[in-house]
C-alpha cells in the first residue's frame, strides 16, 4: 500500500477478500465495484481497476482471459482471476472456504504456470436447437494451455461421478475439431487412461507429482 500510495485500503482489502473468494469465477472490475458499493463503500470503476491491477503486479493474482477458440481472439471481458498462493489465499479468508472444486483448479493453473505454459479460459460458441428453437450458446473449457507449438485442452473436474457429469465435462471438446490433446484432470481415484473418444483422464495427484505428466500422455 505504501508503494503504491493506496488512498482507500479499506476498498483494496474488499477487493482481495472478493477475488480470493471468486478464484476461477469469472468477474470484472464493474461487477467488484457494485458488490463494493453494495456494501457503503462509493467507489469508481477506474479505483477498482487500478486497484486489482496492484494486486496483480505484487503476484498475488493472475488474470487468466476468455479465448474464443473458434474465432481465435481474446473476448475482453469478463475474466478468471487466480489466486498464485493458496496458503496467503486461505488465510486471507480465516480458511473458512475449502470448496475444492475450486482449489483443484486454482492449483492446476498455478502448476500449468509453473510449467511454463501460457493458459487462457477456452470458449466455443455453437448453435444447436432448443424446444425447435436455435439458439446460441457458449462452453467453456477451463484450460487452453499454450507452450511453443503444443496446446492442451484442460478440464478440471473434482468429481466426475455420474453420466451427467461427464457429459458437462466432455461435450465442450466433442466440438473441436484440431488435432491437440483433450484432457479432464480430476479428483476421483482413477488410473490415467484414455477413453473411447480418445480423452484422456488423468488423477489430479498423478498430474501434479509428475512434472512430464502432460507430455507423457
Amino acid at each position: 500500500m505504501e508503494r503504491k500510495g493506496i488512498q482507500y485500503p479499506d476498498v483494496l482489502n474488499k477487493i482481495f477478500d472478493m477475488l480470493s473468494s471468486a478464484i476461477g469465477s469469472l468477474t470484472n472490475p464493474y461487477r467488484m465495484q457494485c458488490s463494493i458499493r453494495t456494501k457503503g463503500l462509493d467507489v469508481g470503476w477506474n479505483t477498482v481497476s487500478e486497484y486489482v491491477g496492484h494486486l496483480e503486479d505484487a503476484f498475488l493474482f493472475e488474470e487468466s482471459k476468455r479465448f474464443d477458440i473458434r474465432g481465435k481472439d481474446y473476448i475482453d471481458t469478463p475474466s478468471k482471476y487466480y489466486s498464485t498462493d493458496l496458503g496467503i489465499r486461505n488465510a486471507k479468508l480465516g480458511f473458512r472456504q475449502d470448496e475444492y472444486a475450486h482449489l483443484m483448479e486454482n492449483a492446476i493453473y498455478n502448476e500449468l504456470r509453473y510449467r511454463g505454459f501460457a493458459v487462457d479460459v477456452g470458449v466455443i460458441g455453437i448453435r444447436e436447437y432448443i424446444d425447435g428453437k436455435r439458439e446460441y450458446k457458449q462452453l467453456e473449457i477451463d484450460f487452453v494451455a499454450n507452450k511453443g507449438d503444443r496446446r492442451y485442452y484442460i478440464q478440471s473436474a473434482y468429481h466426475m461421478d455420474d453420466d451427467i457429469k461427464k457429459e458437462q465435462e466432455i461435450s465442450p471438446f466433442l466440438k473441436l475439431n484440431d488435432g491437440f490433446r483433450k484432457l479432464v484432470i480430476t479428483g476421483d481415484d482413477v488410473p490415467c487412461h484414455v477413453n473411447s473418444m480418445g480423452i484422456t483422464v488423468m488423477n489430479v495427484i498423478d498430474f501434479m507429482k509428475n512434472p512430464f505428466s502432460l507430455e507423457r500422455i
